[in-house]
């Protein structure tokens, strides 16, 4: 999850809403094939993984490979502190 501090006190969160990885994986883009063909680097997809969101141009990337908009890929969630659980979701189930 990503999340950055507005100034009127509460948390921005975006949060996936798939399973990245997996979705490549079932277009036929292993991490192996995205690593040995230089499409996506480790640490982008290291990101996916952890559930942190990743930079414009790799969100473009990974748009591009599944055919989607960021929004089938991303939802903003409103984080406010109070539910501990929420924040350590990677994404919905």
């Amino acid at each position: 999850m990503y999340a950055s501090t507005i100034e009127w006190g509460y948390t921005m969160s975006f949060r996936y809403k798939v399973n990245i990885m997996d979705k490549l994986k079932e277009k036929g883009y292993s991490s192996t094939r995205l690593r040995r063909e230089k499409i996506l680097g480790e640490s982008y997809m290291s990101q996916i993984r952890r559930g942190d969101m990743i930079s414009w141009a790799a969100l473009d990337s990974v748009c591009n490979l599944l055919e989607c908009q960021p929004g089938d890929l991303i939802e903003h969630v409103r984080y406010t502190g109070e539910d501990k659980t929420e924040k350590s979701q990677n994404f919905k189930e």
